[in-house]
């Protein structure tokens, strides 16, 4: 696996995982699109809480809603940034990005060209049978944010509380994250949306 270097490690490692905003049509509301902006002052206060600054380390996928706005927030603070992606970028972008409309293709590219984009096939190969590619990019995620030490791991989500659409989602990296650290940051939309 390709190692990204840094010339100076990062003081923090913060490692995000949030929904995505809903698709149109879909029957249960779980991150409108209206709620945009109370999303990202959430995701940016934490920031500030957190003291997350330029030389720190940012860890997420690019998935349009709470991915894209945890990037945006961090490139603000001059933070070092890595996309980690399920599938080659074509299929990424099909499945987690064009659907919901707007502007997200736009600031999808936007946060590419200012991150490391890290594509889960090219580096850890063809997906193994039986293996889910979500779960498996969440678990790679995490061991990409600790390869610096437990000790500077944040984790922070954006997420209702609740199980999940389908595998591989927010509560799978809550899961997987709790195991290993208690720097935990839960953003609960139910809070949020009021």
């Amino acid at each position: 696996m390709p190692k990204i270097q840094y010339e100076e490690p990062p003081q923090r490692v913060l490692l995000f995982s949030g929904h995505m905003v809903d698709a149109p049509g879909r029957t249960t509301a779980r991150f409108p699109p209206d709620k945009e902006p109370i999303a990202a002052a959430a995701i940016d206060d934490t920031l500030a809480e957190i003291g997350a600054a330029q030389g720190d380390l940012a860890v997420c996928s690019g998935a349009c809603g709470g991915d894209l706005l945890f990037v945006e927030a961090c490139l603000a603070r001059r933070m070092r940034v890595e996309l980690h992606i399920p599938f080659e970028e074509p299929a990424f972008l099909a499945k987690s990005v064009d659907f919901a409309n707007a502007n997200w293709h736009g600031r999808y590219l936007a946060a590419k060209s200012k991150a490391a984009l890290r594509v889960m096939p090219d580096e850890l190969g063809p997906l193994p049978q039986g293996e889910n590619p979500f779960e498996r990019n969440n678990r790679w995620m995490l061991d990409s944010a600790t390869r610096f030490g437990i000790e500077k791991l944040v984790f922070i989500c954006l997420w209702n509380g609740e199980g999940r659409d389908a595998p591989g989602g927010t509560q799978h990296l809550m899961n997987e994250a709790a195991r290993r650290t208690n720097r935990i940051f839960w953003l609960d939309t139910r809070k949020l949306w009021g």
